[in-house]
């Protein structure tokens, strides 16, 4: 019997093993001539920097030049940012005509005037009740619910639903010392009743126009406030 030749190898394979080593092969010396070239490179500039020493030196002064000038500017752009933030002042007009999220954010800033330089505006979606978080200069987190009124005191009185939310979510999830409600507009009197009995915080028109007009903090114009957390040149 004659045996069987074994098929030949496709010539193929062979060709595609081949072209890939030379590309290994290519791109192997291209990096070698690479590194040759920065090092061959480096090395001159090391030459020239040696040759003229007063380069590096005329870089550094120029470095430290532009940071001062660069760290400067911030420092004057923050005290300007701190003193416009003091000077801070909403008429209740304005505050009427603000959408929302405006007001919350008009909430926020006015805590930063204050001193709560953490404050933040939270509201939206998930916001579990809170639209306003801070912490005041004497360590008390602030947990406030905003809520607006286009037609200030003609406009619909806050219930007690809204306060239910925020009773339940102020202290356990937020972890809130001080739990605000805060309106353009006015309460109702079971709301009012309400909040008294669960140590919740009501800012009403009233109360808003002096805390907004003035520089006098909210936690002055509160009633029963929790002490301090923590001492300070305040307290």
């Amino acid at each position: 019997m004659t045996g069987r030749r074994p098929a030949p190898r496709p010539r193929g394979r062979r060709s595609s093993a081949r072209s890939r080593k030379r590309k290994q092969a290519y791109t192997g010396g291209e990096i070698l001539v690479g590194v040759v070239i920065i090092g061959w490179l480096f090395s001159q500039l090391v030459h020239w920097l040696a040759a003229h020493p007063w380069v590096p030196v005329l870089v550094a002064m120029l470095a430290g030049a532009g940071g001062f000038v660069w760290f400067r500017s911030r420092v004057q752009a923050d005290a300007l940012r701190q003193t416009q933030v003091r000077a801070l002042r909403y008429p209740m007009a304005a505050l009427d005509g603000l959408q929302h999220r405006q007001f919350e954010h008009a909430v926020r800033d006015l805590m930063l005037r204050d001193g709560c330089v953490d404050a933040v505006q939270v509201g939206g979606a998930g916001d579990n009740g809170a639209d306003v978080k801070a912490t005041d200069p004497f360590g008390r987190r602030w947990v406030i619910q905003c809520k607006h009124r286009r037609a200030g005191l003609a406009g619909a009185a806050v219930g007690t639903p809204d306060l239910h939310v925020l009773n339940g979510t102020g202290r356990p999830v937020h972890k809130g010392d001080v739990i605000v409600l805060v309106t353009n507009g006015r309460f109702t009197k079971p709301a009012t009743e309400f909040a008294r009995s669960q140590r919740l915080h009501l800012v009403d028109r009233h109360t808003l126009a002096a805390w907004a007009a003035g520089p006098r903090p909210l936690w002055e114009l509160l009633r029963a406030v929790p002490p301090p957390r923590r001492p300070t040149t305040l307290s």
